[in-house]
């Protein structure tokens, strides 16, 4: 069996890309990071993945005419590699048609509040401000729409009256460290089934002690 190729897409300091390359490197993911990505020549990201010794590639925006036109160049290159899966850690572009239509429940992407609630940009003060007692982050595969693809996995943390954005930013990116290589881990052993606007986990163990703090 071929060990899957995962490209990772980052724009950023590329901390969840590290959080899946520790757990690739320890052996509790059967995958190899083929590719870091990046729209950003500056990203933290292209530092970490150089020295890892993995391969980088750097696409200027300013280059193409169009998203469609910079996706369609990013897919390409993804293609020659025989990437099986994408990564999206920290990448601040909208994925058009272009690149989706290559890789059709093969892109995921982590989002930092507990979706459908509050999509875009600045899910935590989103959050903040609407009052909640929970927030959390999900993983879920990407889609035409914004953060509306079907959801794998989600973590909760709780939100407290003093938290500020920084606050419950940090308490969140604990929990994406944690489950974003857990749904890379699903991924790449072939248990995730997509249904409509379903993922079924294939062989998912059910636990009557689920908490606040569980994860899958």
């Amino acid at each position: 069996m071929d060990i899957l190729r995962v490209a990772v897409l980052a724009s950023g300091r590329g901390s969840n890309f590290q959080a899946i390359y520790e757990e690739i490197d320890k052996g509790r993911i059967k995958a190899t990071i083929a590719l870091l990505a990046t729209d950003n020549k500056d990203a933290p990201a292209l530092q970490r993945a150089q020295g890892y010794g993995i391969e980088t590639l750097y696409l200027n925006p300013g280059e193409f005419p169009s998203r469609e036109a910079f996706d369609s160049a990013m897919a390409s290159a993804l293609k020659k590699r025989n990437i099986g899966l994408v990564v999206l850690a920290g990448y601040m572009r909208i994925v058009t048609p272009a690149m989706i239509r290559h890789f059709k429940n093969r892109i995921l992407n982590i989002h930092p509040a507990l979706l459908p609630s509050f999509p875009g940009l600045n899910g935590q003060a989103q959050a903040l401000q609407y009052g909640v007692k929970i927030a959390g982050c999900t993983v879920h595969f990407v889609d035409e729409g914004m953060d509306t693809g079907p959801v794998i996995c989600q973590a909760a943390v709780p939100a407290y009256d003093d938290d500020t954005e920084e606050t419950l930013s940090a308490r969140i990116l604990k929990c994406e460290h944690r489950l974003y290589p857990q749904a890379v881990k699903l991924f790449a052993q072939g248990k995730l089934e997509v249904e409509g606007r379903t993922v079924r986990i294939k062989n998912q163990k059910k636990r009557e002690e689920d908490t606040l703090y569980s994860f899958v």
